[in-house]
């Protein structure tokens, strides 16, 4: 980065549908590939993240196949954030549960997420879930 406070913006609009999730891993190599100077373990635990969201927002969001999202990535100086904004049902993300044992099935997206992000919010708005991901750079892992 160049130092001067400039923000690269990468967005995805579209169904929130199994094939997109290609999409998402193709606008984040695209910003990396675009931002050479990135680390690229920020890169790859950010990307394992926010694939871990979307596929929530794919595999719950209910009207199936009619969920629409937009994904925007944004690369500054010292962080990397996605925004998720999804037409999904209204639900309420169950924040600093931790791990779930071996045997469970699912609940280790959200977990993931967490440990891996320094920021990660979520708000309803209207009809719309909103999450907000921001991972800083050259950190070691949060928490």
């Amino acid at each position: 980065m160049t130092g001067d406070g400039t923000c690269s913006e990468y967005v995805l609009e579209g169904f929130a549908v199994p094939d997109q999730l290609d999409a998402v891993h193709t606008l984040l190599a695209q910003a990396a590939d675009e931002h050479p100077d990135l680390d690229s373990m920020d890169v790859m635990l950010f990307e394992t993240a926010i694939i871990e969201i979307a596929n929530n927002v794919v595999e719950y969001g209910r009207p199936e196949g009619e969920v629409r999202w937009r994904f925007t990535i944004r690369v500054r100086e010292d962080e990397i954030e996605a925004e998720l904004d999804d037409t999904g049902q209204m639900f309420t993300p169950q924040r600093g549960k931790g791990m779930p044992g071996e045997d469970a099935e699912g609940g280790r997206g959200l977990p993931i997420a967490e440990a891996l992000l320094d920021r990660i919010e979520f708000t309803r708005m209207d009809d719309t879930n909103h999450w907000r991901m921001v991972r800083r750079l050259g950190q070691p892992l949060p928490g």
